[in-house]
């Protein structure tokens, strides 16, 4: 079975996260990305590409989405040793102000302490929230990219578009 040099790994209830996924496929470009819903295909798929995009919502008070706390201790056994890795995330930055992209934030925080290296970080400029884990750099990015497609869906293609050039330049593809 031939790879595509990235695995792109998400957990979707309502199918949003899933869409993004398969934009990101297909802004990449063909052969780049193979794409999996994790609760369908095991995390540990992920050691065997040398990218990995990994894409999560956060849901309702900054909990994570269902399929990914179901094998959040699945991640540890991964190794993401210096594999670079890039992360998206889907929130309500209107509804829920205070908890915008959490699950994003806990994610990265995971991989990056498993040794992970964080690439397709975004900025902050343009959104409206309260609070977020998924802040760094005294707050002016987010750890990957953040997509609103509750409140914003018509900047979601723009944006996918841009973070998906700039993981081609970190990925070095």
């Amino acid at each position: 079975m031939s790879r595509a040099p990235i695995g792109l790994f998400y957990g979707s209830s309502t199918c949003y996260t899933e869409i993004v996924a398969e934009k990101i496929r297909s802004q990449m470009g063909d052969g780049l990305v193979d794409v999996f819903n994790i609760a369908d295909t095991p995390i540990i798929e992920a050691e065997f590409y040398p990218y990995v995009i990994l894409g999560i919502p956060t849901w309702d008070y900054g909990e994570l989405q269902e399929d990914w706390d179901e094998i959040w201790d699945e991640i540890d056994q991964v190794n993401w040793q210096n594999k670079p890795v890039a992360h998206f995330g889907l929130g309500d930055q209107i509804g829920y102000p205070e908890w915008f992209l959490d699950a994003l934030g806990y994610l990265h925080a995971k991989t990056a302490k498993l040794g992970a290296v964080p690439c397709g970080y975004w900025p902050v400029a343009g959104y409206q929230f309260e609070a977020s884990k998924a802040l760094i750099a005294n707050n002016t990015l987010f750890v990957g990219l953040a997509l609103d497609d509750e409140n914003e869906f018509g900047l979601t293609d723009e944006r996918i578009a841009v973070w998906c050039e700039q993981l081609k330049t970190e990925f070095k593809l």
